[in-house]
């Protein structure tokens, strides 16, 4: 079973009763609706904490260098991921021809890093000061001028519905454990719906763990000052098995879940059997 940030909400059931018993208060039904369609995944105060390192995003030696460094093994796990091509084979561009949307794109890093694969890439964030960074550093460089990522502010369950089945991939990295608890299946829906039957969605995120607590929080926030106070909230992390659970019962299968290590005097990511730290997951949406 999940653990209980996964249990439907009481409100929802109170309001799953009413509507059951009141069949002939049609104005009632689209009131409790458009409530429950107009759910949002944003937290404001979470997008300003974001917003407010705008004039550091990208500063490879400042407090968002380690998402910089983490380019070096997330943008391979996704590549992979999407098109399995003999290295010998590989060209320049291997994401040539795939759609690929990044959800919580901030200023652009992975964008701009699956755009140069040649990936057609899509980044939405719901921080209008960022996209407008993304936009203005991706015209910017001189390796997209003929593959310019597409930059969107607003957040996924405003994008899916216009979107449905468009993309080759999904990419949730570093975003989901910034979701609210309650509104987690809102955003996993609404990603895996702008998804094509067969397409691919990979996340990557901090595992609740005691070793997270005292590592990505308390160490990382606290003691080294590698990243913002207050920039995560543990018990928003979830466990690799709540994650599988969350994307199988909306219509996907995982294919695979790695550890991840991130050493903070080298600045360098690497790979791991051992996901109580952080972990990566790749899952197929069904056909």
């Amino acid at each position: 079973m999940l653990s209980s940030p996964f249990r439907l909400p009481a409100s929802s059931i109170k309001h799953a009763k009413l509507l059951s018993s009141l069949p002939q208060e049609p104005m009632l039904l689209r009131a409790l609706g458009a409530q429950q369609k107009h759910q949002s995944t944003v937290d404001p105060q979470d997008v300003q904490k974001h917003t407010d390192l705008k004039s550091q995003w990208w500063d490879t030696t400042g407090p968002m260098k380690a998402l910089h460094s983490f380019n070096h093994v997330r943008i391979p796990f996704i590549r992979d991921g999407l098109v399995q091509i003999p290295v010998k084979e590989r060209t320049t561009t291997p994401l040539c021809g795939q759609s690929v949307l990044d959800v919580g794109c901030g200023g652009g890093i992975l964008s701009e890093g699956l755009a140069q694969l040649g990936a057609k890439v899509t980044g939405i964030d719901a921080s209008k000061e960022l996209i407008e960074l993304a936009r203005t550093h991706s015209a910017g460089n001189t390796k997209l001028q003929e593959n310019q990522p597409t930059y969107c502010c607003c957040p996924i369950e405003e994008h899916a519905p216009a979107h449905t089945g468009l993309y080759d991939g999904v990419v949730a990295s570093e975003i989901i454990e910034h979701i609210d608890n309650d509104k987690k299946e809102l955003f996993v829906k609404s990603c895996l719906d702008t998804l094509k039957p067969g397409g691919r969605i990979f996340l990557t995120t901090p595992t609740r763990s005691s070793l997270s607590k005292v590592t990505v929080v308390y160490m990382a926030e606290y003691v080294l000052n590698i990243v913002p106070r207050g920039t995560h909230d543990h018990s928003k992390f979830m466990t690799p098995t709540e994650l599988t659970f969350l994307l199988e019962r909306n219509g996907c299968h995982v294919e695979m879940v790695l550890g991840l290590c991130y050493n903070f005097v080298t600045n360098r990511w690497t790979f791991t059997k051992n996901t109580s730290l952080q972990f990566a997951l790749q899952a197929v949406k069904n056909a």
